[in-house]
């Protein structure tokens, strides 16, 4: 496999959506530091991509520790050199929102805080440690995994917390788009319904489809968009 001389870090990496975003990363010679909650996760899931030819690391980092994410970049350079690459994958739904019943009357101020602090919050606290690196080098590409459910254009009941929290991602994305120099490009995508362990075998999507516009904000050109919201590499709304 040639190097693309890259190196790409996913949150969540270990399976789902964020394994094949690592896997096709790979394939395209990026040296791909996949990341979970769990380092034995991480590098089981990285030695099953090593064993397809690609240059894959896993290591440990729990996006909703300060601590964690700071140790995480604490020796980033020494062990990686450069970040050219941050995909947020890393999220979930909490308190039972996965059958969607949840209202925002019946959703408790916790689980409200969990999935902000998971789904939102975890992607500031892994773009503070990337975004002054990437301006440094004067080249970044920064994905935040959103979904349409956070779109206000589109938002509806059920889903609460997850709704709130993706809609917060969305303000990081601008944000940090607002704080990007030159070539470096930050944008939200909405990967569709899924068939992952979050999204369900009902999903309409399979994974590979999914990850297809991850990897398409991941290797824009230079003069690319950045702070937009897209879906299969089209614009789609706040």
């Amino acid at each position: 496999m040639k190097s693309s001389g890259r190196v790409a870090v996913v949150t969540g990496g270990n399976r789902g959506l964020g394994l094949e975003t690592c896997r096709r990363l790979g394939e395209l010679g990026d040296r791909v530091v996949l990341t979970s909650r769990s380092l034995a996760r991480a590098r089981q899931a990285a030695a099953l991509l090593r064993e397809q030819g690609l240059d894959v690391v896993g290591e440990e980092v729990d996006v909703r520790s300060d601590d964690s994410v700071a140790d995480f970049f604490a020796d980033y350079d020494r062990r990686h050199g450069r970040i050219d690459v941050l995909v947020n994958n890393a999220g979930a739904v909490f308190g039972g929102e996965g059958g969607g019943a949840t209202k925002a009357v019946d959703t408790p101020s916790e689980v409200l805080i969990a999935a902000f602090d998971n789904n939102a919050i975890g992607a500031f606290r892994m773009l503070r440690g990337a975004l002054p690196r990437m301006n440094g080098a004067g080249y970044g590409r920064v994905v935040n995994v959103s979904s349409g459910m956070g779109g206000i254009a589109e938002m509806d009941g059920g889903h609460a917390a997850y709704r709130l929290s993706k809609a917060a991602l969305n303000a990081i994305t601008r944000l940090f788009h607002a704080e990007a120099k030159r070539n470096v490009l930050v944008n939200s995508v909405c990967p569709g319904w899924v068939r992952t362990d979050m999204g369900g075998q009902s999903a309409t999507r399979s994974v590979e489809e999914g990850a297809s516009g991850i990897v398409w904000a991941a290797t824009l050109p230079e003069g690319g968009p950045s702070g937009g919201f897209f879906r299969d590499g089209e614009p789609t709304p706040w």
